[in-house]
């Protein structure tokens, strides 16, 4: 059975989606070089993890509009 990886920095949420009425994800990095996922407004409500190879694949989709 694997374990989750460790949260190893702090959340962040995308510079742009700051302010009031915003919905957005927060991101943080994890220690096998994936990344966590959750809602920045319902924080304790589940947290998604991606391993690095699939974080590398849906940013690189983002960067090339292929989603």
């Amino acid at each position: 059975m694997n374990s989750r990886p460790r949260i190893v920095s702090d959340f962040h949420k995308a510079s742009a989606s700051q302010g009031p009425g915003t919905d957005c994800v927060e991101v943080a990095h994890t220690d096998d070089g994936g990344r966590a996922v959750r809602d920045s407004k319902n924080p304790h409500h589940g947290t998604q993890f991606h391993s690095p190879h699939t974080w590398n694949t849906f940013t690189t989709a983002l960067k090339t509009h292929t989603l």
